[in-house]
């Protein structure tokens, strides 16, 4: 017969296993600080001792990290998904920022129909929260906190389309966005882009999703990113002109 004897699982084993559970379902994020020792093992109801062991092989496979005098750190797992050679190639050619926007445009409209679709109520809760933050910093001279809450947004729509690949995949495309590989809101508010025009898009996303319309929400996340292009190939279509007259101008000066 096929059965084998059941072996009681150590419980630093259990101890590995969810906190592996929580970094794969985007609970834990990279950097984020554990709890202290003392702290965990009570959460945990496990000794010390056990603690210690699943945190040690934790560390050994890369999921975490100890910074001395600092705490145990979940570690930089996106870092790796992109090497510093190829993101200098990202960051030197413009054809890349546009593919990136294609690809954000397709994964995030997908996500967000998901999100309408099988998100939980709780899941829109956070969507929702994140958004009323958002709406918050938008009344402050300085738009760094909405630009921030702006990628925290979209994330928290990929979280509630419950796949843990595309969660993971577009935690590290953000990753760039937020290093300003690719672009920043800065460059489209050249072209006269608005923050309140930005805002409206990204209200028309939430709605869509608290109302679970699957096919609003996907309507609204690829307007929402076709905008954005278009504003981004207006302002490289202003900046080459600009060269133009400049070049004219010294010409015209040296006459």
């Amino acid at each position: 017969m096929p059965f084998q004897k059941v072996v009681p699982e150590k419980l630093s084993t259990a101890v590995v296993r969810q906190i592996e559970l929580l970094i794969l379902r985007g609970i834990l994020r990279p950097g984020e600080r554990l709890p202290s020792e003392r702290e965990m093992s009570e959460m945990l109801g496990v000794s010390r001792p056990s603690l210690r062991d699943a945190v040690a092989e934790l560390e050994e496979r890369g999921l975490l990290i100890a910074r001395a005098g600092a705490g145990i750190f979940v570690a930089d797992v996106l870092g790796s998904a992109f090497s510093p050679a190829l993101v200098d190639l990202f960051a030197s050619h413009d054809e890349a920022m546009f593919d990136y926007l294609s690809f954000r445009r397709d994964l995030e409209a997908l996500s967000a129909e998901r999100a309408a679709m099988l998100g939980t109520d709780t899941d829109l809760k956070v969507v929702a929260s994140v958004f009323a933050k958002m709406e918050a910093a938008h009344s402050k001279r300085n738009p760094s906190d909405e630009a921030r809450l702006d990628a925290e947004f979209h994330l928290s729509i990929i979280e509630a389309s419950h796949n843990v690949i595309m969660l993971h995949m577009m935690r590290s495309m953000f990753d760039l966005l937020r290093q300003g590989v690719f672009y920043n809101r800065q460059v489209m508010f050249k072209q006269r882009t608005t923050r309140s025009a930005l805002l409206d898009q990204h209200r028309a996303i939430n709605d869509a999703i608290q109302t679970r319309d699957p096919a609003a929400a996907r309507a609204a996340v690829e307007g929402h990113l076709n905008y954005v292009e278009d504003s981004l190939r207006a302002q490289q279509k202003a900046d080459r002109n600009e060269l133009i007259a400049q070049q004219r101008f010294e010409h015209e000066r040296g006459r």
